[in-house]
Parts: C-alpha cells; sequence; structure tokens
C-alpha cells in the first residue's frame, strides 16, 4: 500500500524541520565559556614562563596557520622554555579534541635611540623612543629603562632603533685629563681651596688623582661638580 501523497508531503516537512533545527543548534554557541585559542594558550604560557617574564615583558602567541578560534579548555599544554615553541591540545565546546601549535614570544618594551647619536653626546628624553622588541633580541647586556639611559654619555656610537649596550655610555664626565680644578679640603668645619690639575678623566662620584698645583704633589679626590673635586679628611 503506497503512502497517501499528504502522509509524503508532512514527512518531507517534518524532515525540512528538522535539518533546520539542526542547523540552529550548530549556529548557537555551545558554552559560554568557550574563548579564544590565544587567549587559552596565553594564560598557560604565561604560568609555566612566569619565572623568566620581566615586569614591563608580556607575552605575544602566536598560531600556526589552520589552527582552530575558539575552544573551551586546554587538555595538555607543552611549551620550550628557550624557543617558546609550543604544542597544545584543545578541547572545543563539542567535546572535540583539536591539537594546535605555535609560538609564545616573549616581548618586552625598551628604550633605543631615536637617531644616531655619535660619540661624546649626551643622550637627552627626545634622544630615546620606547619600542616593543622580542626578548631574546634585547640579550642580557642591553639597558632597560629610559631612565638609566637619559643624560648619559655616548662611547661608541649609538644606532637608532636598536637595544643600547650598557657598556655603549657612561655617566658624563665633569672633570677631563690636564683641566685645571678646584679643590676643596674637608676637615673637620674648616674648608680650604687649592688650584689642582686633573690627571684623568673622571664623572660625578668618582676616584680621581689631581696635582695639587701649590705643593706639586699628585692626591686622591672626588669629582663632585664640573672643574671641582674634593677631599675629606
Amino acid at each position: 500500500m503506497k503512502p497517501s501523497f499528504a502522509f509524503v508531503l508532512m514527512m518531507r516537512a517534518l524532515s525540512s524541520m528538522m535539518v533546520l533545527a539542526s542547523l540552529c543548534l550548530l549556529a548557537l554557541p555551545a558554552s559560554a565559556n568557550t574563548m579564544k585559542v590565544a587567549d587559552l594558550i596565553e594564560e598557560r604560557a604565561l604560568s609555566a614562563l612566569e619565572q623568566q617574564i620581566p615586569a614591563n615583558g608580556r607575552i605575544d602567541i602566536r598560531m600556526a596557520e589552520g589552527a582552530i578560534h575558539e575552544g573551551e579548555f586546554i587538555k595538555e599544554f607543552w611549551i620550550d622554555p628557550d624557543s617558546g615553541q609550543f604544542i597544545a591540545n584543545v578541547v572545543t565546546a563539542y567535546g572535540e579534541t583539536h591539537r594546535v601549535w605555535g609560538l609564545a614570544v616573549m616581548t618586552v618594551k625598551v628604550p633605543v635611540p631615536a637617531r644616531r647619536i655619535m660619540p661624546e653626546e649626551i643622550v637627552t628624553a627626545a634622544d630615546v623612543t620606547l619600542v616593543e622588541m622580542p626578548l631574546q633580541r634585547v640579550g642580557t647586556f642591553a639597558i632597560a629603562s629610559a631612565e638609566k639611559l637619559v643624560g648619559q654619555q655616548v662611547r661608541r656610537m649609538l644606532v637608532a632603533g636598536r637595544p643600547v649596550p650598557r657598556q655603549s655610555v657612561i655617566p658624563p664626565v665633569i672633570v677631563s685629563r690636564g683641566e685645571k680644578v678646584k679643590i676643596l679640603l674637608s676637615y673637620g668645619g674648616l674648608q680650604l681651596t687649592a688650584a689642582g690639575r686633573a690627571m684623568a678623566d673622571a664623572h660625578a662620584g668618582q676616584e680621581i688623582r689631581v696635582v695639587n698645583l701649590s705643593s706639586n704633589k699628585a692626591i686622591s679626590a672626588i669629582a663632585t661638580t664640573p672643574g671641582t673635586v674634593e677631599v675629606t679628611q
């Protein structure tokens, strides 16, 4: 016995409604806890690398092409602390497990010259800008804050846009070798002055040998201000 025409139409309509309902269910978010996979990876990477991240640093997550974009949680996670390469098994809101991988790059803001700065110049605030760089590029010998760079005297040419090695700058020289200086002698509450000549360059607070021009004797003193050294007894 063949089904009636009305029954066939009813079954077709029911089938179409079921397909439509399935599509609507797929279009709805499965869980309010779903997050971007990059954010899930960042949480785990921060936990794994917290001892290595500088105070002003952060982690930049770079996912491999083709990775899923959203997930519920990370089931397993592996990361190489030296390279930042990671692999993770991400569980979706539908219970599916997807393997993703990529690179977790530790970055830090560092001061770099805004222009080429030549030896003997004094670095000013206008000469410095902050840029974000991978920590591996900065290295351990670069100056990490603008406060430690501004006001320094350049020993070796500084290239625009590159981290500044600590040995490339020094505190400004306030007494130059061969320069005539004023010697301040403090003895108890008594202060005397004498003329002298510097035997070397010195920055503020540095010990220096000077010749007392009155006695023609070499003595040790501390460079205090430009052209002035102090002897305390």
